[in-house]
């Protein structure tokens, strides 16, 4: 079984797959705004993070 963290890895990606990043500044940054809004997509992050039988998944918010 996965962690719900690596269910998260397939969504930042999108971010970077297929480009070409002069620099590692250039690639955080592309990062940083994926993450920005998946921050802000809370039901798109609970749907790929929050599974059944994860200890308190039922009360979690």
């Amino acid at each position: 079984e996965l962690q719900p963290v690596e269910r998260v890895w397939p969504l930042v990606n999108e971010a970077v797959a297929n480009r070409y990043f002069a620099d590692l500044g250039a690639l955080m940054e592309a990062v940083e705004g994926r993450w920005l809004v998946l921050q802000r997509d809370r039901e798109l992050l609970r749907r790929h993070t929050l599974f059944h039988w994860w200890p308190g998944a039922k009360g979690s918010a």
